[in-house]
């Protein structure tokens, strides 16, 4: 009789954000917002947009952008402001693609793990939207969960505690893959490994050493990289 000695891998699921990480849509996000914000009088240079903004529930990002609001005009932002905000981030979305490799990571990870999920801060119909769009839900499906889901968008650990618990496994022996401060911050309250990326068109000179300054435990480059990470772990 047989036996298998071999070490358990060192985790039991990998929990994928989305935008920015599995479809480029936050350089889009970005480009259109700034645009539409700029004619509401709020001017933000792209850095500080990213630094504040990325990785928000849009009802918490509304939240920040109205008072902003009304700190520069002294007044409260207009009726139809996240109407306008959100039609210059739709004016871009003509042009998402996913992120090179994507469909390729949430292969491996599925392969070399077992379990995978995304859990995202867009709405939930944005969200499915985007990736159907970009051919990636089959891949992902069946656990794609929105932050809509919870009580608290990131960076509490909400949307990560929900989906570790639809997936079955704690959140130590959870790995998250993350683009924005926010995100990381999120994982790491869960009480998760998480790995920052920088694959995305956002991502600017130094935003990998953000990420490490937050906490994430290693920051990945591309969807290459990470994979081969992965597989390395899995190993021992």
């Amino acid at each position: 009789m047989s036996s298998d000695s071999s070490p358990p891998a060192a985790f039991e699921a990998v929990i994928f954000d989305c935008d920015g990480v599995l479809v480029d849509s936050e350089v889009l996000a970005i480009r259109g917002e700034r645009s539409a914000l700029a004619g509401l009088g709020l001017h933000f240079t792209p850095e500080d947009y990213v630094r504040r903004f990325v990785g928000l529930h849009d009802g918490l990002f509304f939240d920040e952008l109205r008072a902003d609001y009304l700190a520069c005009h002294g007044r409260a932002a207009p009726g139809d402001f996240e109407e306008l905000v959100l039609a210059g981030r739709r004016r871009e979305m003509p042009a998402l693609t996913i992120i090179d490799g994507a469909d390729a990571a949430l292969t491996a990870a599925r392969a070399l793990v077992g379990a995978i999920a995304v859990a995202s801060s867009s709405r939930a119909h944005f969200l499915d939207g985007k990736l159907k769009r970009t051919g990636l839900f089959d891949l992902a499906a069946p656990h794609i969960y929105s932050a809509d889901l919870v009580a608290c968008g990131k960076p509490a650990p909400d949307i990560f505690l929900y989906t570790a618990d639809r997936l079955g496994v704690a959140p130590a022996r959870c790995l998250v893959l993350e683009d924005s401060v926010n995100g990381v911050k999120a994982g790491l309250s869960a009480g998760m490994t998480v790995w920052g990326f920088v694959g995305g068109g956002h991502c600017f000179a130094g935003y990998g050493e953000r990420l490490a300054e937050t906490g994430a435990d290693r920051v990945i480059a591309d969807h290459r990289a990470f994979s081969a990470a992965l597989s390395a772990t899995s190993r021992h």
